[in-house]
This record gives structure tokens, sequence and C-alpha cells, in this order.
């Protein structure tokens, strides 16, 4: 079975389509594909992240995981962030890549399994992680995630309560210090932790 967060998907046929979606009174209109997160639509936990962000113009920002590309396109087209988007599957890569061209915005994209190919440190990271993929890989992103901040970066991610949350909670708090939820919403909670 292929999964979105799996490198080994684009034997999958193709069937592009466009999603469309307002965020910020701004439209987005986005390509997406077989084999990819949420083809459908813009998935309700990334629309809570992406309602509750706020970011400094400016700042640096790596969407872990970027699918084909919501996260990481808001966030340069609404905040004028510089963004980097990494993801291992390479139809999301390519998906993200030609969303962002769409706007014509100067966004890094690569495919990396995990921080395996991403350099350089951020000021704000944003993830919806892959719950399917299990504990271990998304605690594994979550601790990777701490070495590509800058001191005082942050960690952004929604989470559902229902899958895991509160022990995601806990977690993130023994390995950042705090860890604090900045927006709940049917059942979706956005964590915030600082890097000290």
């Amino acid at each position: 079975m292929r999964h979105y967060f799996t490198k080994d998907n684009d034997q999958l046929s193709s069937n592009r389509k466009t999603i469309r979606f307002h965020l910020r009174d701004l439209l987005f209109e986005l390509e997406t594909d077989n084999g990819v997160f949420s083809k459908s639509g813009l998935d309700f936990g990334t629309r809570v992240l992406l309602d509750a962000l706020r970011l400094e113009p400016g700042s640096t920002v790596l969407d872990m995981g970027c699918g084909y590309g919501p996260i990481g396109i808001a966030a340069a087209r609404i905040f004028g962030a510089k963004v980097t988007m990494a993801d291992v599957n390479q139809r999301a890569v390519e998906l993200a890549r030609s969303n962002a061209e769409k706007y014509r915005l100067d966004i890094t994209v690569v495919q990396s399994d995990g921080f395996a190919n991403v350099s350089g440190s951020f000021s704000v990271i944003l993830m919806n992680p892959p719950i399917r993929a299990g504990k271990q890989v998304i605690y594994g992103l979550f601790a990777s995630a701490k070495d590509h901040l800058v001191e005082g970066g942050r960690l952004i991610l929604v989470i559902q309560k229902k899958q895991g949350a509160e022990s995601a909670l806990g977690f993130l708090r023994s390995l950042y210090g705090t860890a604090e939820i900045i927006e709940r919403k049917s059942g979706y909670q956005v964590i915030a932790c600082e890097k000290h």
C-alpha cells in the first residue's frame, strides 16, 4: 500500500485537478493529484493551522511535509515569509513547485525524507504531521525540527485530539520545555513550541 508520506507512489495513475479556497480574503487555486495528502480540498486541520497563524514579515519558514503546498504558499502570499517546502513524496514536490511558480513565489522546494535534505535554520517550522506514519516517525520529526530552528524559533503544528494531541503535547514539552495550545477547533489543536 502506497501512502502520501512515502517516496514510491509515482506509479499511481495521475488525475490532476484544481482545488480552490479562500484565506484572509485571498483566493488560492492549487493543483492536486492522486497520491498526495488531501487531494480533494484543503484539509480541515490545515485550515485551522492557517487561520491561527501569525508570522512576522520576512520570517524564514519551513513547511515540513508540504504536500502540494497550501501551508508554505499561504505563508509566502499572506505574510511575505521566505519559505522552504519539503516532502518525501516526489509527486507532492512537483505539485508544490508548480503551485508556487503559478503565484510567482520564490519558494525553495526539496524532496526530503524528514529533514535529511533540509539545510539551514528557520525562525518557524510549520507542520501538519503525517499521523498515519506512526508515533515514532512524527516524534522523530518533532525532535529534528528543534535542530533546524534558530534560537527563539517556533515549531507550530496541528494535531487532532483523538489522534494523540495530549501525548504529543507531553512529548513536545519534554523536548522544548514549553508547548502551548494556541488554537482549538472541532477536535483539532494548534500547538506552538519555542526553542530556548
